[in-house]
């Protein structure tokens, strides 16, 4: 486990980007990067998401369309997921999970089994894979691409998307890719966790988070 100081994201060091110019600037860099991956590390417990039918559906209370609307993507994901491959550049995702779940962490464990499912690399740690890093504060999520750009992703209080923090100092982004390697390696695969500890739940109360 590597110090807390070697993971500080001081945003006078990066660059501000609001939410539009975050993701044009990370479309294009993942689109450019070949032969390198990418990883995803994503530690809230909460979120709100933007133009997903989806979430739109459970948060109606149709759990159960829900979960078709997310199978149907899996084709799209097996494309991805293939393209990735051919040209090297393969996106690997963390998830930090703390029971009992949230109701959103609930639905999106399943969005992200349709994803491992098509066989992009997913996995899921418990919290207490990284409270000792959380003495003062919780962990950032965090996004790297291909060991050139590093994002903190910020969000509002409520969980919705609110743009990003760019750093591109060599130093920190390896110590964030190694970091979340290394959770990666000790994870389990999103499928068999979510088979093993989600599948059989009852679908989720909808709350306003």
């Amino acid at each position: 486990m590597p110090d807390r100081s070697a993971l500080t994201l001081s945003r006078t060091r990066g660059d501000i980007l609001a939410t539009g110019a975050y993701q044009q600037d990370f479309r294009r860099r993942d689109h450019e990067i070949t032969g390198r991956s990418g990883w995803k590390f994503e530690r809230r417990q909460r979120f709100k998401e933007q133009n997903s039918p989806s979430w739109d559906a459970f948060q109606r209370g149709e759990w159960q369309e829900a979960l078709q609307l997310l199978k149907a993507k899996g084709d799209m994901w097996e494309r991805i997921a293939r393209e990735d491959r051919e040209r090297g550049s393969v996106f690997h995702r963390v998830r930090v999970v703390e029971e009992p779940l949230t109701p959103y962490l609930h639905w999106e464990l399943h969005a992200l089994r349709v994803q491992g499912a098509g066989g992009m690399p997913v996995r899921v740690v418990g919290a207490e894979k990284v409270r000792s890093l959380e003495i003062a504060e919780q962990l950032p999520e965090v996004v790297s691409l291909g060991g050139q750009v590093l994002y903190e992703v910020l969000y509002t209080e409520s969980g919705v998307l609110d743009g990003a923090v760019r750093f591109q100092e060599p130093g920190l982004i390896g110590n964030w890719e190694a970091f979340i390697r290394g959770l990666y390696e000790e994870g389990e695969d999103i499928v068999s966790y979510v088979d093993r500890r989600v599948a059989h739940l009852p679908a989720p109360v909808v709350k306003t988070e």
